[in-house]
């Protein structure tokens, strides 16, 4: 590891004279990939100088306690030497996790696709809780929320909603979203007060840039349409509506929120480029990763990944096995203590397979 700390620090150093470097700084994209590589790597070497400072540290309590004649002095420090080595392997276990490569993925921006499933209105309603749920989430965060496709029914739920979420590691935050939400309540509708169980299916997407993935005219079938509403009324009176067919993958995608119809196809190929990326990348994922799964699992949409329960206020991830008992706050977009087990047990799973 120390050997890895130290080439650490040297990148370290080359970076900071190309980001000093007039020919970066002119270079709009190579001076942001520079500057991103530098802030990860950055704070793995400040960590380092800390660490070799407290392992100097350890070096002088172990020859205090050598050399010292007074017994209460000694035993004063093999105390500090208990919380210094403590420290240490707290520092080293964290210093591991920051040399585990990171997925290149991890600092895009998303497209999130929230689907009702089972459990008819109910399944739809918590559909919309979902989607505040994140976009409360992504203002803690400062990041932008844009909704790009919505499919409403009429008493305030989603059949199906598509935002895009942009900031600083997005991806790498809410990758772990995708699979099935399930929730346990009592339905408004419901007189009888009896507990329902629907489920609602999350879709994490990488957003793809032009450059990630070329789509081709010819490959596109486009059909224009008007926009509708719930119930199927017509809520325009011009064809902006926009339909979207790629032809050699059946990829279908609409988009009708916008008045405009340029507008709409640019959400459109947006929404569109980014379900054929992630496509890409998860076949991408199969071929490295036959013989191996993630305690975290892969962000396949089928799998149940955690569940809600109002009646007991409870929130459970079952990948692992985490439950908090403080509903109310996470649908309120209150997910730090989720994401971080999700993101630990992850990069312990990573730690495993060096």
């Amino acid at each position: 590891m120390i050997n890895k700390l130290n080439s650490v620090v040297a990148r370290c150093e080359e970076l900071e004279k190309e980001i000093a470097n007039p020919d970066t700084i002119k270079d709009r994209d190579r001076y942001k990939k520079v500057m991103q590589e530098y802030s990860h790597i950055k704070e793995i070497a400040d960590l380092y100088e800390l660490y070799k400072v407290l392992l100097d540290e350890i070096d002088d309590a172990k020859t205090l306690i050598h050399e010292e004649t007074d017994p209460e002095m000694r035993d004063m420090a093999k105390e500090e030497l208990n919380g210094l080595e403590e420290k240490s392997k707290e520092m080293g276990q964290k210093l591991k996790i920051l040399l585990v490569p990171k997925d290149p993925m991890d600092g895009k921006n998303i497209i999130m696709e929230i689907r009702a499933g089972t459990g008819g209105d109910e399944a739809a309603l918590f559909a919309a809780d979902l989607y505040r749920m994140y976009s409360r989430f992504a203002e803690t965060h400062k990041w932008k929320t844009e909704v790009m496709s919505t499919n409403e029914i009429g008493i305030g739920g989603f059949k199906e909603i598509a935002f895009s979420i942009s900031g600083k590691e997005v991806y790498g935050t809410l990758r772990y979203e995708s699979g099935v939400h399930r929730v346990q309540r009592v339905p408004a509708t419901e007189s009888g007060g009896r507990v329902h169980t629907s489920a609602v299916t999350v879709a994490v997407l990488p957003e793809a840039e032009e450059t990630d993935i070329q789509i081709k005219n010819e490959e596109l079938k486009i059909d224009v349409f008007r926009s509708s509403g719930p119930g199927g009324q017509s809520v325009n009176t011009t064809d902006s509506a926009v339909r979207i067919t790629h032809l050699p993958t059946g990829v279908v995608v609409t988009c009708q929120d916008e008045k405009s119809q340029i507008k709409n196809k640019a959400k459109a190929l947006r929404v569109l480029r980014a379900r054929l990326y992630e496509a890409e990348a998860e076949k991408k994922a199969r071929e490295r990763s036959k013989n191996r799964k993630s305690q975290v699992g892969s962000g396949d949409r089928s799998e149940r990944i955690r569940t809600y329960n109002y009646p007991q206020n409870r929130v459970t991830d079952h990948r692992i096995n985490l439950t908090l008992y403080k509903l109310e706050y996470i649908m309120q977009g209150d997910l730090a203590e989720i994401i971080d087990g999700l993101q630990l047990s992850a990069n312990q799973e990573a730690l495993k397979e060096k």
